[in-house]
């Protein structure tokens, strides 16, 4: 099958290129020049482990394409997806679509014969309809089918929750799109994946519903982290208890620093605009946002008062800046609060992070960006550990004692063990745990 995607951000050039891979030609489209050119030389604009290997594969085996021009993209193609960004809306935090909205109007200029019009990007409940009613105002008697078809993809694991998805989601009541996407997607027949047809109204509502479900839990376990420090208990184990539960599940019971990233942050929002316009509110939705906006602020508030309570004229050691491990992405990341409150306490602040140094540095200022993290700790009176990358899980901790001139250790992703950091001399502090 000739499948356009509009976008070549996050969603539209993961999508693609597994597109691709699965056999469909697909031709990938973005209005930025620069970013064109990047592609067409095998430059991956995002950090998404093995996603350069596989454009790379695609292209040189011609089933993926890059292009500034939509026209012929369009005209040729059986499915066009539209996956641009819907950043939240200043002012009032709705789901900004004019990008969504622009891509369908300029769709309807160039479709030719039967086109599937396909909504990957997250998009509010009656999103469909309105792309619907714009292709529909330019072209009246034009033969097309809107199709609501919600990506779940996990930054850092995106070409495997492509390729070996839990289930796909299928918005239409059209017989013609819903066989042309079980054509697209039969690749993954052979993992008896589920894909569930809905009305495009539903389909567009369980995208936000998953996300609002994992931001609940992610937040339900910080906060129950803050319980148990206060009576002493074990957040680790806590979690590890409820999460044998067949009904509640041991994913995203993690404690941390708060939820971040081009997701949860704005979907949260989003779905509780929608459920206001519409007289229903989300209350627990609505209690989440508050929560683990003020939670990224408290972490700074934690990190001074395990040095004393006076970061003034201190070094402090920040081992992650992406708010999650195998990215690049810093969209409302837990450090773009954290580091910001320290600097106004008075702190200076030594960072590295494998891959997001240089979206950190187009956001923050007055950070010493470091080699490595042996580089970051020298000569630091605290260490922090934000992001819990592969390489900050098994640090030399006699080296660092020895780089450090302090001995404090922050571990806000709790991947050392505190009796063990005690025995080598560190004072200690991580989430939702006793101290040893």
């Amino acid at each position: 099958m000739k499948v356009a995607v509009i976008g070549t951000g996050y969603v539209g050039l993961v999508s693609g290129a597994c597109f691709a891979d699965f056999g469909h030609t697909v031709t990938c489209v973005d209005k930025d020049p620069s970013k064109i050119e990047r592609l067409e030389k095998g430059e991956i604009p995002i950090f998404e482990p093995g996603l350069d290997d596989l454009v790379a594969k695609n292209v040189r085996e011609e089933r993926l394409f890059f292009t500034l021009e939509a026209e012929e993209a369009v005209k040729n193609a059986d499915a066009v997806f539209i996956a641009v960004g819907t950043p939240s809306r200043r002012g009032d935090g709705h789901a900004d679509l004019s990008y969504v909205y622009a891509v369908a109007d300029e769709i309807a200029d160039y479709m030719d014969g039967f086109t599937v019009v396909v909504t990957k990007s997250t998009v509010p409940v009656g999103t469909g309809d309105e792309v619907e009613a714009i292709i529909r105002k330019k072209r009246p008697d034009g033969d097309f089918a809107v199709v609501s078809n919600p990506e779940f993809l996990r930054e850092g694991a995106a070409i495997k929750d492509f390729k070996v998805p839990d289930r796909v989601v299928v918005g239409t009541d059209d017989e013609r799109a819903q066989e042309l996407m079980r054509e697209l997607y039969r690749p993954l027949f052979i993992n008896e994946t589920p894909i569930l047809f809905t009305n495009r109204r539903t389909s567009e509502l369980i995208k936000y519903a998953a996300n609002a479900f994992l931001a609940v839990k992610i937040t339900f376990i910080n906060e129950i982290a803050d319980l148990c420090e206060a009576v002493g208990a074990d957040v680790q184990q806590v979690s590890k208890g409820i999460g044998l539960d067949g009904r509640i599940g041991k994913k995203f019971l993690h404690a941390g620093p708060g939820y971040g990233g081009s997701c949860f942050p704005k979907d949260t929002l989003a779905l509780t605009k929608t459920a206001n316009d519409y007289n229903s509110p989300i209350k627990i939705v609505d209690a989440v946002v508050e929560v683990n906006a003020e939670r990224k602020k408290a972490m700074a508030t934690k990190i001074i008062k395990a040095m004393g309570g006076d970061v003034k004229g201190k070094s402090i050691a920040l081992l992650g800046l992406a708010f999650k491990p195998n990215t690049d992405d810093m969209r409302d990341a837990p450090a773009l609060d954290i580091i910001p409150a320290l600097q106004e306490a008075g702190a200076t602040i030594r960072a590295f992070d494998p891959e997001a140094m240089h979206e950190a540095s187009n956001m923050m200022t007055d950070i010493v960006f470091c080699d490595g993290a042996y580089h970051a700790v020298e000569n630091a009176d605290a260490m922090v550990i934000l992001t819990e990358w592969d390489q900050f899980r098994a640090l030399d901790l006699d080296r660092v004692k020895s780089l450090l001139k302090g001995d404090v250790v922050v571990d806000l992703r709790n991947v050392y063990d505190p009796a063990d950091m005690k025995r080598r001399g560190f004072s200690y502090d991580s989430v939702g745990r006793p101290q040893a």
